[in-house]
């Protein structure tokens, strides 16, 4: 296989980028095969990870943010702060709470910010790098997809009518 295949599976899912309980550092785990092809690597690095990152046991008490002391908090359907760090749900798009441009949009937004709140409340999770690879949006958010057992919560939130998906096609909330 060509250079080009072996990169595009690198910047595929296999990509986890997990917060180390404990801490504020970031620890990549890829798990894309090496240049050998075993993934040999990437194996060697969630190994030398405490058995909870590995195993993506993020966890939090996530409130609605409030105030200019933000720490773990929702912020609304498509951002949270975790840890102190600011991060921007990759995969989904969410109705402005902050100046919605309708009733019907703030109302979505909202339902949508209570979601994810409950979502992130129910367990343990993992953050992992979107598709894309990009680590930060131009506001310098980390961007992130939140998953427990695999499945996006973001997608969930598509699934029930309180988010689109990102990059497809834009919805009108109004």
């Amino acid at each position: 296989m060509g250079s080009s295949g072996r990169t595009s599976r690198r910047v595929r899912w296999f990509g986890a980028l997990t917060l180390a309980l404990g801490g504020a550092a970031f620890a990549a785990v890829f798990l894309a095969p090496g240049p050998g092809g075993t993934g040999a690597a990437g194996a060697q690095v969630a190994a030398s990870l405490p058995e909870a990152a590995r195993g993506g046991a993020e966890r939090a008490v996530f409130p609605i943010c409030s105030g200019s002391n933000r720490v773990t908090c929702v912020v609304d359907g498509d951002t949270i702060w975790y840890r102190g760090t600011k991060i921007r749900i990759a995969d989904i798009d969410t109705p402005e709470t902050f100046r919605p441009s309708c009733e019907r949009e703030r109302m979505i937004g909202e339902r949508a910010t209570r979601r994810l709140q409950e979502l992130l409340n129910e367990g343990a999770f993992t953050l992992a790098l979107p598709p894309s690879g990009r680590e930060t949006d131009r506001y310098g958010r980390a961007l992130r997809v939140v998953l427990r057992g695999g499945e996006s919560l973001g997608q969930r939130l598509v699934r029930e009518g309180l988010a689109m998906r990102w990059g497809g096609p834009r919805r009108e909330w109004c």
